[in-house]
């Protein structure tokens, strides 16, 4: 079985062209942690072979840190001498420089946990100010420090053993020591262009490419597509732009070819949008071949009259398919689902022993049922966020995943245009799905009031470029008539449009919509003119936090599983799980809503779930570090306790005499625990966590960021909850 794995790099435009300053550091920080990580994996397996996407504008933003032509705001305010900073850049440092994986990334070091308890786990502009004058200089150098000590990844410390030794020496940083990370992040910068592309000359890589600002290509093509697969989706006034996705393509096999060396073969939509129109376009830029969601095949099958009544088998997928339209052809792969899914949201919850075995029995089974020389298996998905899930970055899974590939007599990893140039599609498509790799729509992009309203605001602002250079276009240079399509190509990216409406919401959804409004107004600007006043209102509405709620009420429930009264949980905290989205999209997460809460004697926790649990982990940080794991074996609920003084090695706990931990599934599950084995103090604060497991990996996590935290009750909890 030809096994074509693809990772996809991306990161949208941060830079304000005007000032030619980043504004948000994720390039930089992904480079010194992801990308190198990636490209440096391969070592570890030389015969297996991967595809890596590169989105244009993040090898544009790359190469303009290498040269210098930009700034990276967030650097410069780890540059500056802690002595030296003023309070608006304090505050800045304490409200973003903990913006990184908590569990992997903070509390195992013990300077950067403290450093965060300082400032709180939750803040708002009063407790930052508070937290302002709590920092001493050398906190805030420290802080500095470990911020960008913290984002290197495991191939930058054997790179460069200096971040080890920092890491190991832990506080007292000097503002030498802290230029020498920033100044290690530089050079990897450096390096990483240049790795890929020794990677891909020696055929260990394929480097595909994504229309340039990373765009839906069929939203920008014509917004009124979304109809399509989202029928009864209020959409913005009509935005169509087919010239702009031409745009996007060319511009990216420019970058391509200028990058890399030759202009890409493959291409990765962004996004996985793709709509029937886009073939055309596709062959017109040279793209001979791209990738995208198996839900998008399977529909294409139900529109296409030679498939159509006909019973698809699953197994179709895993082959090359040739797709036409208006005389034009392309040919595609199609990703496996679960598989990618696997890897981008569960395999870190496993040892990586079990995941890798997971993926590869998996791949083998498909190899015994689709045995022709010509079926193939498509792994695709994001090459960087995941990884900072994984205690050790990805490592030893990806390593382990890669042996275990390049060992297996049933599989052979290829890249794209190896396997097309071998196995003509012998399988076609002439009504292509409209639609993306996420539930074969747009809902994320388009539909909303804030997303439509985006829609709305690139419409107008493009407008009035086409109006203003057909009256006065001889008045402007070619660098401002560029400058001006470059910035409306940047607002058309997806990213924007991700962060708008309920779907996703990050620490920097104001920051997302700030960037966007700005490429939007620097079209005014370069063009000499003053922006509208609306551009200077934010998008993004300001809504409550996806909050919790803490007890109010002492709570005596049975432990059966089932409602045995009305009055069984009132007055018991809450957290709504069906509200508990980020950045990374999974669809079939079973947790609906947390409820716990306590009386003297007693923690109580129950989960409403769709499916009932394997096991559930739960996980109090404060005011001791315990971890109470409850399995089900037929009918019957087995705990586990373990209890750890450092956060790393657990021995098992034993319970008390008289005391035990009960549990139960019926109508939900419920899990009773004795306060005396938590060590709670009335006042001191208990945070926890809990994981749904399925065998020993972990499924889920609640809340999926962060900790549940509210103050041990006291005997005067009761009489504190009074009210009239």
């Amino acid at each position: 079985m030809n096994v074509v794995i693809l990772w996809h790099m991306h990161q949208p435009y941060y830079v304000n062209p005007v000032t030619k300053t980043a504004m948000m550091p994720w390039v930089r920080l992904h480079s010194v942690k992801g990308y190198l990580d990636m490209v440096d994996l391969l070592d570890s397996a030389p015969g297996v072979k991967v595809n890596f996407n590169f989105t244009p504008v993040l090898v544009k933003q790359i190469e303009e840190f290498v040269e210098g032509s930009v700034t990276d705001l967030w650097e410069d305010w780890s540059r500056k001498p802690a002595a030296e900073l003023n309070d608006e850049e304090k505050r800045r440092i304490l409200e973003n420089f903990f913006k990184i994986n908590w569990e992997n990334l903070i509390h195992p070091f013990p300077r950067y946990a403290e450093l965060l308890a300082l400032r709180g786990a939750n803040w708002n502009s009063h407790t930052l100010d508070t937290a302002l004058r709590a920092y001493s200089t050398a906190d805030y150098r420290d802080l500095q420090t470990w911020y960008n000590l913290a984002w290197c990844g495991f191939s930058a410390e054997k790179r460069f053993p200096l971040l080890a030794a920092l890491k190991k020496q832990g506080r007292h940083f000097t503002e030498e020591q802290k230029n020498a990370v920033l100044d290690i992040h530089r050079e990897i910068l450096a390096l990483i262009l240049p790795l890929y592309r020794d990677a891909a000359a020696k055929g260990r890589a394929e480097i595909t490419t994504t229309p340039f600002f990373h765009p839906i290509m069929p939203l920008v093509y014509d917004t009124n597509l979304a109809r399509r697969c989202m029928p009864h989706s209020p959409l913005p006034n009509q935005f169509s732009a087919p010239e702009d996705v031409a745009a996007h393509l060319r511009l990216a096999q420019e970058q391509h070819t200028r990058a890399f060396g030759a202009p890409a073969r493959g291409l990765w939509p962004s996004e996985g949008s793709i709509a029937p129109e886009l073939i055309p376009l596709f062959q017109q830029a040279g793209i001979e071949y791209f990738c995208t969601d198996e839900g998008n095949l399977f529909r294409s099958l139900e529109q296409d009259p030679h498939w159509r009544g006909h019973r698809v088998d699953h197994l179709e997928l895993f082959q090359g398919w040739s797709v036409v339209h208006d005389g034009a052809r392309c040919n595609a792969l199609f990703r496996e689902r679960p598989l990618s899914d696997f890897v981008g949201f569960n395999a870190a919850k496993g040892s990586a022993d079990q995941s890798s075995n997971y993926l590869l029995h998996h791949l083998e089974h498909l190899a015994t049922v689709r045995t022709a020389p010509h079926h193939a298996v498509l792994i695709a998905l994001d090459g960087e966020n995941a990884w900072e899930s994984f205690r050790d970055g990805g490592e030893a899974f990806l390593s382990l995943f890669y042996q275990k590939l390049e060992k297996s007599p049933a599989l052979r990893t290829v890249r794209l245009g190896e396997y097309f140039d071998a196995h003509k599609p012998q399988v076609e498509i002439s009504r292509l799905h409209t639609g993306s790799w996420i539930g074969s729509d747009f809902d994320i992009w388009i539909g909303d009031p804030e997303e439509n309203k985006g829609w709305e605001w690139i419409g107008k602002t493009r407008a009035f470029l086409v109006q203003t250079l057909a009256k006065s276009g001889a008045s402007f240079t070619k660098e401002q008539v560029e400058a001006a399509w470059w910035a409306i190509y940047a607002a058309e990216g997806s990213d924007w449009f991700w962060w708008y409406g309920p779907d996703f919401t990050t620490d920097c959804d104001f920051l997302f919509d700030d960037l966007f409004r700005t490429h939007l107004q620097n079209v005014y600007r370069i063009l000499g003119f003053e922006p509208p006043a609306y551009l200077e209102v934010p998008i993004c509405l300001p809504t409550a936090e996806i909050t919790y709620t803490r007890p109010r009420l002492a709570i005596r429930p049975a432990v059966t599983g089932r409602l045995e009264t009305f009055f069984d949980w009132i007055g018991s905290g809450h957290l709504d799980l069906s509200r508990q989205q980020t950045a990374m999209f999974q669809a079939d997460r079973i947790g609906q809503a947390l409820y716990y809460g306590f009386d003297e004697k007693t923690f109580t926790l129950r989960l409403d779930l769709l499916a009932p649990p394997h096991g559930i982990e739960i996980h109090f940080l404060q005011p001791t570090d315990i971890r109470i794991t409850l399995s089900r074996l037929s009918n019957e609920w087995v705990s586990t306790s373990s209890r750890s003084d450092d956060h790393i090695t657990f021995n098992p706990l034993s319970l008390p005499t008289g005391k035990t931990i009960a549990a139960a599934w019926d109508d939900f599950f419920v899990a009773s625990i004795p306060t005396s084995i938590l060590d709670w103090k009335p006042g001191t604060t208990v945070s926890f966590f809990v994981h749904i497991l399925e065998g020993e990996m972990i499924r889920e996590r609640y809340p999926e960021r962060g900790l549940i935290e509210f103050p041990a009750p006291g005997p005067d909890f009761a009489a504190s909850q009074w009210f009239v």
